[in-house]
């Protein structure tokens, strides 16, 4: 009896080691995926500094070119644990491919002032959008990463203000009022996805602060569809109180 418990534990004590190391193995390959992730974010910061804004286009460029790095990490993480395993594993990465759908969705906006699709944030990051392929981008993540956005933007439309780029708030303003109703349209179930989106309106509100005062201010461009400008109107309104 006492050899047969013996030999069962020393069973146990092997896996729990292999597991172990398995998890060691993941925890190092985050750890550098995360690590460029913060280099991605270092180049795209550079957007909110001096000329940043007319640079955009070679910031979108070097920041691209890390994401070579990001595609080989995860090739190296998802070779570390089975194609069924992915959710036993998922916490490990879930933040810090958040980040990373975050970097890649704010490029793709940056480039077409548009929302980045799943498809084209998993394309980026090297990965897939179908579970049965084993290492793909989690929706719950992708749609953290699009949240994110809100802070990034409503930051960039100040500091295009102060770049003399009085147009560029007033379209970021126009893409977070969209996107603002089409997370509207969604049953919003996990407890952290529910609470950023809720956060989601202090940055709508920011950004709306800035349209209203380079309307008010006489910097707002001209509306080319010939139609009055709300912000100005409102505030015509206001002043005749």
């Amino acid at each position: 009896m006492a050899e047969e418990i013996s030999t069962n534990f020393e069973a146990f004590n092997e896996h729990l080691s292999k597991e172990q190391d398995k998890r060691e193995e993941i925890r190092t390959i985050v750890r550098e995926l995360e690590q460029t992730g913060r280099e991605i974010m270092t180049v795209l910061n550079a957007i909110h500094q001096g000329s940043g804004i007319k640079e955009v286009p070679q910031i979108c460029k070097r920041s691209r070119e890390l994401f070579q790095t990001v595609r080989s990490k995860i090739a190296l993480l998802a070779a570390a644990f089975p194609v069924d395993e992915y959710y036993r594993f998922h916490d490990h990465w879930k933040y810090g491919i958040q980040r990373l759908a975050f970097s890649a969705s704010l490029i793709i906006f940056l480039e077409h002032e548009r929302l980045a699709t799943r498809e084209e944030v998993a394309e980026l990051l090297g990965v897939t959008v179908k579970k049965s392929d084993g290492f793909h981008i989690d929706l719950e993540d992708f749609l953290h990463g699009v949240l994110s956005l809100g802070n990034e933007l409503s930051r960039l439309a100040v500091n295009s203000v102060t770049s003399g780029d009085y147009s560029r708030p007033i379209r970021i303003s126009a893409f977070m009022g969209e996107l603002n109703s089409g997370f509207r349209l969604l049953n919003l179930k996990n407890d952290s996805l529910r609470k950023r989106f809720d956060g989601l309106k202090y940055d709508i509100k920011k950004i709306e602060e800035v349209v209203y005062d380079i309307s008010i201010r006489g910097l707002r461009p001209a509306a080319q569809d010939g139609k009055a400008d709300p912000f100005v109107e409102t505030a015509a309104a206001q002043g005749e109180k």
